[in-house]
């Protein structure tokens, strides 16, 4: 009796393992139509990241170039509607790691916040600087 429930308390243990180890994973690993959505989000949103990054970057941080932007290095962290339900003013809230455009090398990390509402007006709410990287790194 004691070995089958060993085996038993074993048993849930492996399962639940697994099954964290699965879920855990937060990186897309197939097309989704939520991603493809983020996606063009994104590619609409890059001039006004890019300029806003550009204000902030130059030439306080780097002097021999603009920061772009690699839109697969944008992670989104919130979406949300300011005035309820099918109100068209949205707010994303996303961490960003500029580059420096030519080799694709991170040169720091960023925390930026804009609302979008119809018109269409991009606004820059909030940018938080959260790091800065060696550049170039050795």
């Amino acid at each position: 009796m004691k070995k089958m429930l060993i085996i038993f308390i074993l048993s849930l243990v492996l399962i639940t393992s697994i099954q964290t180890t699965i879920v855990s994973s937060v990186v897309p690993t197939q097309d989704s139509e939520e991603l493809r959505l983020q996606d063009m989000l994104m590619n609409m949103l890059t001039p006004y990241i890019e300029n806003d990054l550009r204000n902030y970057y130059y030439p306080k941080i780097v002097k021999d170039f603009s920061p772009s932007v690699a839109p697969w290095k944008i992670e989104v962290l919130e979406t949300r509607r300011i005035n309820g339900f099918r109100g068209f003013q949205l707010q994303i809230t996303f961490d960003i790691e500029p580059t420096d455009g030519g080799q694709w090398i991170p040169i720091g990390k960023d925390r930026m916040t804009y609302e979008i509402s119809s018109g269409p007006e991009v606004k820059l709410v909030n940018h938080t600087h959260l790091k800065t990287y060696k550049y170039p790194p050795e």
